[in-house]
Formats: C-alpha cells, structure tokens, sequence
C-alpha cells in the first residue's frame, strides 16, 4: 500500500516522540547555540521545548530559537545515544511552527519561494549558456538502455553551470553513463516542505524520486546538499514500507567521485602546481573528506589546511545569523591568504556564489573544486558566474549578456532584477573596495 507524505512524517514524528529521552547530547555538540545567544540553556530544557513544539505546544522561545537557526551540520546525528536524527527532530518542529499558520498561507508560502527560486535560476542559467548545452541538462530518455547512474543536480545549481558541465566532462572520461535530471521541474520539494505544505511536498518529492527510479539506474547522485538531506532524511525513508519505494542506491556525487578514485588518478596527467585550501562544511556525511582525498590525488597540488569554522551544510543555511555568517567568510579570507593559497576551492554551488567576487579583494583565486580536477584532466569550463559577478555593474553585465537575453527571449526587466537580486545582491560580507562594495545582503537559494 502506497504511503502519503504527511502520513509518513506523522508516523516518523511519533517514532522520534517516543525514543528522544531530552538527554540534550545533541544541543551541547551543535555550533549554532553560541552565535544563537542561546548558551547558557540547558540542552535537556531546550530538547524538552522542542518535543512540545512536534506535539503541538508552545514550546519555549529557547526551542524555537534553537530549530529556527539550525543549520544542517549533522554533529548531532552521531552524538544521540538513542539513534534519533535530531536534524530531522529540529525540520519537524521548523515545520510545526509554520504549520500553525492556514494552509492557504502555507500553500502561499510554497508557491512565491518556489517562484522565486525558478526565476533565478531560469534567468541566471540562460544568462550564461545557450539553448543548445541548456537542453543537455534535461536530457532524460527513459526509452534508453537504463543509464548506471542518475546525475541529480537539484535546482540552484544551474544558477553556477560550469560546476554542473564539469561534473558530466568527468563523468564523461570515467564512461560514467548518465541520466541527467534537475531543475524546477525535478524538484525536490524541499520549499513546500519547509513552508508545511505537505500535499504539495510529496506531490513534488514523490514525482521525483519516481522519475529516478524509471531511468532503470541503480544510483541516483544527488550533487546539492540540500537535495541531499530533503529526499535522503525528509522523504526516502518514509517509504520503507511503500510499495512503490524507490529501488536505487541515493547517494552524494563528490563520495561518488572519491569512490572512483582509482580510475579517475590515471585521468589526473597534468600537473597543477598550487597551494589549495578548502572552504569546508560538514554537513552530508564524507563529502569533503572524499573532496580532500581527490584534491590531494592531483599531481603537484598541495592541499593546505585551513583554520575555519565548520558550520552548516552550506553557506545559505547560515542565513538567519548573519552577522556569523560573515564572521565565518571574513576569518576564511584571512586564514587563507596568511597560509598563502593560490586558490581557495569550495565545494557546493550557494558557498560559490557567496565567495567568488571576494577575488577582487585577495592574492588568491576562488575556485570550485572540480576546476582543480579539470585543469589535472585537460579540461575547461569557464566561470561565467564569476566573471560576471566581479564586474559589480548592473548595465556592464547586461551589455555583456544581450545576445544570450535575446536568444532565450528573456525580458530585459527580469534580467535587471534578477542580476540586482540573485547575482550582486548576494554578498552576506561587503566586498573591500569602496567602489564596488555593495552591502550585506544575502538572497536564498
């Protein structure tokens, strides 16, 4: 029998009601307390708050706070002596709350994030590429022989395109066959979700994930974190006992990548003779252990470590503390350029956005990791985002895009928005130089 959605999440709520003992393990090894002013709580009273919250309490200001700033680290996860998830304790009382709301607000809700999230990428996607390499990000042929692998690149990262044509270059050279899937149309639910509009969540997340399971492969790799956790903690595991479970392994596209090491090390022949740091998040379980692995498998790179803090999954989780978030990107800037780096690399799409103009500022490039793996392997992908990015002007990038607009019939209007928004607006710390500062705001996504 098929479960729905809010009643797989009600079943898995009672299950978390019934083994969480409030010990307050979990609120003592997460990072967000302190930069929360939340302290000097006791982690049993916080727990206990947000247990009132799921059953449809109160709860305390305390409890709220806490769900409302957590960021996605996972440290959690292993420290709970009763095998609960508190990550998925603290999205159930996030979306109790929203909950408490009509479920036309909800729906409301949804729907403008949803919006939002596909203009951004929509325009900033056609933006960079042309309706020719865009198609190939929807190539799904399920009359096809079954592909071994799904490549999933969730939405936002189409916003930042050469991270997903590298992605499939490596794929490519490791004769890697694929699927590729993604984009609004593919989504996740996890906007829906958070909102609390159930129906439209598992509508969406279940029509996705059904869709993975009809390319016939046997692995889904998901590239977005968020993705990531939303369909690998949110939704798969409630349909353990479905009938229509998906028979395929999810699994995070850099572990993949790690996993193949051996046959990706003879692709690595050039030489990339650097000093690279990494921007790191824990987050999703041995993704920037598999990164540090494959960085340091190139021949001449010297991966370097940084000193940083390690919080979030990605940098747009940090959001509701941004002043921390931009303590954390400042103190990385610095511990970079003292340990004297010819390239910060990142991971994930969101961190990328919100770091690569700060290249105007240092002695070092801001760079995504696979860049490093394509410049080993003989191949490139320009970094139309950034390029455009560090022209910090509106009309400049306009006057440079005008072909691309107009082949994909884009509206000069939205494309003006959309660069002032989801382009520039996204810099949580102020650039250095006082003419192409542009404040502190950061859009989602």
């Amino acid at each position: 029998m098929n479960t729905n959605f809010a009643d797989a999440l009600q079943a898995r709520t009672h299950d978390v009601l019934d083994h969480c003992t409030r010990c307050g393990r979990c609120f003592e090894v997460c990072p967000m307390p302190a930069p929360a002013g939340l302290s000097e709580h006791v982690g049993a009273d916080v727990v206990g708050g947000v247990l009132d919250i799921i059953r449809g309490g109160s709860g305390t200001p305390a409890a709220e706070r806490w769900a409302q700033v957590c960021s996605g680290s996972g440290h959690c996860i292993p420290a709970c002596p009763e095998s609960v998830n508190p990550r998925f304790m603290l999205a159930l009382t996030r979306v109790a709350i929203q909950r408490r709301a009509t479920a036309a607000e909800q729906r409301a809700k949804g729907s403008a994030a949803f919006a939002n999230m596909g203009r951004g990428v929509r325009v900033l996607s056609r933006m960079q590429l042309p309706a020719e390499v865009l198609r190939g990000f929807r190539d799904v042929d399920y009359a096809a022989a079954p592909p071994d692998v799904v490549f999933y690149t969730g939405c936002n990262v189409l916003k930042t395109p050469h991270i997903v044509l590298l992605s499939l270059d490596i794929l490519d050279a490791l004769g890697v066959t694929y699927r590729v899937m993604g984009g609004p149309g593919d989504c996740c639910g996890v906007l829906q979700f958070r909102a609390g509009d159930f129906d439209a969540a598992g509508r969406i997340a279940y029509r996705t994930t059904d869709r993975f399971a009809a390319t016939g492969a046997a692995k889904v790799l998901a590239w977005c974190p968020t993705c990531t956790i939303q369909i690998g903690e949110n939704v798969l595991p409630g349909r353990s006992h479905d009938s229509a479970k998906p028979a395929y392994d999810y699994e995070a596209f850099v572990v993949y990548l790690a996993s193949q090491l051996d046959r990706l090390r003879p692709l690595l022949r050039n030489r990339v003779n650097k000093r690279v740091g990494l921007h790191e998040h824990p987050g999703v379980t041995g993704v920037f252990e598999s990164a540090i692995r494959i960085l340091k498998a190139i021949p001449g790179l010297e991966y370097v470590e940084l000193e940083q803090t390690r919080a979030g999954y990605m940098c747009n989780t940090l959001q509701p503390l941004p002043a921390f978030k931009r303590e954390m990107h400042r103190t990385l800037l610095e511990a970079a350029a003292a340990a004297k780096v010819d390239a910060l690399a990142g991971v994930y799409h969101a961190c990328h956005r919100e770091l690569c103009s700060h290249e105007i500022d240092w002695p070092f490039a801001v760079v995504n990791f696979l860049e490093l793996i394509g410049e080993s392997m003989g191949i490139t992908r320009e970094d139309q985002f950034k390029r455009l990015k560090k022209m910090q002007d509106t009309d400049a990038i306009l006057a440079e895009v005008t072909d691309l607009v107009a082949q994909h019939g884009l509206s000069l209007e939205e494309v003006r928005a959309v660069i002032e928004k989801d382009l520039l607006g996204e810099q949580p710390l102020a650039l250095k130089r006082s003419d192409v500062a542009r404040g502190t705001t950061s859009a989602p996504g």
